[in-house]
Parts: C-alpha cells; sequence; structure tokens
C-alpha cells in the first residue's frame, strides 16, 4: 500500500486520503473479512445443527409466521401437536391458547414460557410484537 494523506478540516474532522489502488485493496480486505466471518458463522451453526442445539424449518411454516399467523399455532402444527395436546403439556387452557393463536390475548409471559417448554423452543421464537408485524407487512 502506498503512504495515506491526511489532514484535518476546517471543523476539526480528520481526513484520509486513499490512492485509487490502496482503496480497491481495502474493500478486498473487507470483502475477504466478511467471507471469513460468514463462514465461521455456517460452521457454527452446522455443528450446533449436528449437536441438536439448532433445527431447520420449512419455509412453508416460516412464511405463515411473516405472513402474520401465530408463531405458537404455527409451531403447535409444525411440531405436530393438536391445541389439546399443547394446552395440556402447557399446564393451561385449551381455550386460553386458542385465544393467544387467534391474536384475542397476547399472553402471560408465564403462559408462553410454558408454551414455548412444551414446544422445545425459546420464549423468543414465540413473540413476535405486533410492531414487528408491521413492519414485516412493509417488506
Amino acid at each position: 500500500m502506498s503512504i495515506a494523506t491526511s489532514f484535518t478540516t476546517p471543523n476539526g474532522e480528520e481526513m484520509v486520503v486513499l490512492s485509487r489502488k490502496d482503496y480497491e485493496a481495502l474493500l478486498q480486505r473487507l470483502d475477504r473479512a466478511e467471507d471469513l466471518e460468514d463462514s465461521l458463522a455456517i460452521a457454527d451453526f452446522e455443528k450446533k445443527l449436528a449437536a441438536g442445539q439448532e433445527e431447520l424449518i420449512p419455509s412453508e411454516f416460516v412464511d405463515r409466521m411473516v405472513d402474520g399467523e401465530s408463531p405458537v399455532r404455527v409451531w403447535r402444527e409444525y411440531r405436530g401437536l393438536s391445541a389439546k395436546d399443547l394446552a395440556a403439556n402447557a399446564g393451561i387452557s385449551t381455550a386460553y391458547l386458542s385465544e393467544i393463536e387467534t391474536g384475542k390475548k397476547d399472553g402471560s409471559v408465564s403462559a408462553l414460557k410454558s408454551i414455548a417448554d412444551a414446544l422445545k423452543l425459546d420464549l423468543d421464537d414465540l413473540y413476535w410484537r405486533r410492531e414487528d408485524r408491521k413492519v414485516a407487512d412493509t417488506k
């Protein structure tokens, strides 16, 4: 790399001027670093997947959640559970589970935690705030 020229602007901001060649070389190094970071993340995911700490979810189920369907219902159906079985495993009433799945009630944190445990999920896999849905709807 060539020598960079540095200077301070009249408002006190420090600036550096690089040759085009040095700038392109810097961008290439950044791309390689990002590729390495991605490769490490993929390797970490594959390791967790092999250890049973992660799972692959078919796109049809992900699409349903992105489209605004209740994550509780989608996960329940993905796990192959009836509403009655999930409610019993979570220690809540079937009616309360139905209200959560239909959006009539948000569900208490303790109820959602019990549902998450019964579905073998983290709590954040079930809780998708309405504001998040609005953001997803605008994409």
